[in-house]
């Protein structure tokens, strides 16, 4: 963000608790990071932007919000529902600011890819003079069609008698609904986001998807790419079932449960054991085959814990473990309140779409078929990398 000497620009990012199409939508994630706080960071990002303001009615977005380094103005009941337009969330912000911004920027968490240089761009030919409003848009070289009355096609922009090549038509231009860059005090004239000197900042056809849907939150996830960072952490702390196992069991005629595991998981294991690296495995199933496993591994196991979050937030404190240095490898929803706490939340290669999209890395093979071996070997090579960490970034400073 840029200092105090330059324009000051706002960056408004709504984000309310009551959407519909999926539940806290704004708190979904794209490979362990929030929708909102990817447009948070891609806002403290630009070097135009001075401060970025989180409008929202519910307490678990607005925590997410200060977690990013956000400042968080509480919206009231009567713009949050479905009806209220963005355009009086934004008034009420503004309303509220000692010093009105030369420029705001309204960003909505619904658009996963938004790169810093383009709110840059967009921003300070507003803060130039050039425009008074700049707004995210693709291009769109498609034939467009509407329906009249009795159903019929009928040709939008173009001649059905004539079919250009692509590259001979002009293209239209697809709002996204990222961003849209404004002169704060002509926005507050116009109430409204288009006024005066309006242009379209084209960016990238890739960064025009819109989650609506849980088809777009898989879809952005699969087009988001994973820059493998070295996985650097202190402690790994896994699911059972569906991690070690193929989560399945065997049962016989009185009922008594057999699992089948990797010996090369046991391997992994016992390599990040020698390094230094704690373990622990953390599972809801009370079945004593899973004290068994980890007694064989000779590592620590809590089983039959209902609240995994819980108990290992208690855990990470009682060892003086930093959170952001470990590893936490889930295939199931029940995981992803304990991946959530972690700086390395990781699912295997068949976990449910909702872990793999809240996972930071998703390992290619599956539960019970070397996902452990996999993921210990990222670690050991991360070590021997960096020569392993040195304790004061381990460990919370008391």
């Amino acid at each position: 963000m840029s200092n105090t000497n330059q324009p000051q620009v706002l960056a408004i990012i709504p984000a309310r608790g009551g959407s519909k199409g999926i539940e806290l939508k704004n708190l979904r994630r794209i490979h362990g990071k929030s929708l909102l706080g990817r447009a948070i960071e891609s806002a403290q990002a630009a070097a135009s932007v001075s401060d970025v303001v989180v409008s929202t009615d519910h307490p678990g977005i607005k925590a997410e919000a200060l977690a990013y380094g956000a400042r968080v103005v509480d919206r009231p009941a009567e713009i949050a529902g479905d009806t209220a337009t963005s355009e009086s969330v934004l008034v009420h912000v503004l309303e509220r600011e000692p010093d009105l911004p030369q420029a705001t920027v309204f960003i909505q968490c619904t658009s996963p890819f938004i790169d810093p240089t383009d709110l840059d761009a967009a921003v300070n030919r507003v803060l130039r003079g050039e425009l008074d409003v700049s707004f995210a848009a693709v291009a769109d070289h498609g034939f467009h069609w509407s329906l009249d009355a009795a159903g019929l096609a009928q040709a939008v922009g173009h001649d059905m008698s004539v079919r250009p090549r692509r590259q001979d038509r002009e293209p239209r231009f697809r709002e996204t609904g990222a961003f849209y860059a404004m002169d704060s005090k002509g926005f507050l004239a116009a109430n409204h986001r288009f006024f005066g000197r309006v242009a379209v900042h084209q960016v990238p056809a890739e960064h025009g998807i819109d989650i609506d849907t849980e088809a777009d939150l898989l879809l952005a996830s699969l087009q988001e790419e994973q820059h493998l960072d070295p996985v650097l952490v202190d402690a790994v702390v896994t699911d059972f079932d569906g991690v070690h196992t193929e989560d399945t069991a065997y049962v016989d005629q009185f009922g008594t449960e057999a699992v089948r595991v990797s010996r090369s998981d046991g391997m992994g294991v016992a390599r990040l054991r020698a390094a230094g690296v704690k373990f622990l495995i953390l599972s809801k199933e009370a079945n004593p085959v899973v004290a068994a496993r980890a007694a064989k591994l000779k590592v620590e196991v809590a089983h039959g814990i209902d609240n995994k979050a819980e108990y290992l937030a208690r855990w990470l404190a009682d060892e003086s473990i930093n959170p952001a240095r470990v590893a936490y490898v889930g295939n199931d929803v029940n995981d992803l309140g304990a991946m959530s706490l972690v700086g390395w939340p990781v699912a295997v290669a068949d976990a449910q779409p909702q872990v793999a999209q809240a996972a930071r890395l998703t390992l290619a093979r599956n539960g019970g078929h070397g996902a452990v071996r996999e993921l210990a070997e990222l670690v050991l090579a991360a070590r021997a990398e960096t020569g392993a960490a040195t304790q004061e970034f381990t460990h919370f400073t008391h």
